[in-house]
């Protein structure tokens, strides 16, 4: 494997090395570094280090990296629909039906499989292993705009930005019923339903949740469009808030929605994230991005605006 060379600078007095070797080598990861490290591949002045060691400056520290370990998992030539794409990351409008990471009772049909497929040679690892580094995640039902990395440091910056919520991430949703405002903010904590564990509610003792939306469109007053624009990331924020409001996500029967009888029946739960902007983690620039609505989702609305006014 190959080995590269660096000379601690005159401005280090003593500091660890894999904090000085990230800071020299910004596209590479600390965590690559200190996997390096754990395996033996870093040496100071001819000696092997490990993660605990502090350099100095002078000290010429020789590395090389560990070769990333193949996924177990089977690439699986499923059709993408990319939005974006270069050789640090991707963003991909979703499937509705497609589960995103594989799992209990999961297939090799799986959002990771697909892009192991997709992205066959491009992947540095994230975590040691040759796979995508999905960054966060959406519903099996949910279509709409999926950020991956495809290397360990795309993939800390962009969980970093995530964290911090300096993006903004908006969907659309059809929900049941139009409500009495045209815009409001749901500011309700969220966590585990304590009964049905496969659930989240409202509630004290959660983690805080905010939620803005705003009407785009009303068909009668049966169902609306709404845009929500979500300041936090939680397990099914969006669909758990508008049913706080009494406006559950069309389809979204986990979360109190029934069938009308005057309205067609949706095919999943109607929900789509639907724009998305964020800053480049490696060139800094701005990536404004939209993802159409899928078919599903216009027809419904179609079918809706057929209703008598």
């Amino acid at each position: 494997m190959p080995t590269e060379s660096y000379t601690v600078p005159a401005t280090v007095r003593r500091e660890r090395a894999d904090k000085v070797l990230a800071h020299a080598f910004p596209e590479r990861s600390r965590a690559e570094f200190q996997r390096a490290l754990g395996a033996g591949l870093v040496t100071a002045d001819g000696r092997i280090i490990d993660q605990s060691t502090e350099v100095k400056a002078g000290q010429v520290l020789e590395f090389a990296f560990p070769a990333t370990r193949s996924s177990a998992l089977v690439p699986a030539e499923i059709p993408l629909d990319v939005i974006f794409e270069d050789r640090h990351l991707l963003v991909l409008n979703k499937a509705a039906g497609m589960v995103v990471h594989p799992g209990v009772g999961t297939g090799d049909d799986t959002v990771v499989h697909a892009l192991l497929a997709h992205c066959a040679g491009e992947l540095s690892g994230i975590g040691g292993v040759e796979r995508p580094g999905i960054v966060h995640r959406l519903d099996k039902d949910t279509t709409g705009l999926l950020v991956v990395a495809k290397h360990d440091a795309a993939h800390r910056a962009l969980a970093d930005l995530f964290a911090s919520r300096a993006l903004r991430k908006e969907y659309v949703a059809l929900v049941a019923g139009v409500p009495p405002a045209d815009h409001g903010t749901i500011d309700r904590a969220i966590s585990r339903h304590p009964v049905h564990r496969h659930r989240m509610t409202v509630g004290e003792g959660g983690r805080p949740s905010r939620t803005d939306w705003a009407v785009e469109k009303k068909f009668g007053d049966r169902a609306a469009l709404l845009r929500c624009r979500i300041h936090t990331g939680r397990t099914h924020q969006i669909r758990v808030h508008l049913k706080s409001i009494g406006h559950p996500v069309l389809g979204d029967a986990t979360y109190g929605w029934k069938q009308d009888p005057a309205l067609p029946v949706p095919p999943r739960v109607m929900l789509h994230a639907e724009h998305l902007v964020f800053a480049h983690p490696v060139s800094g620039r701005e990536l404004d991005l939209h993802a159409p609505l899928p078919r599903d989702f216009r027809d419904l609305m179609a079918g809706l605006r057929k209703l008598p006014r």
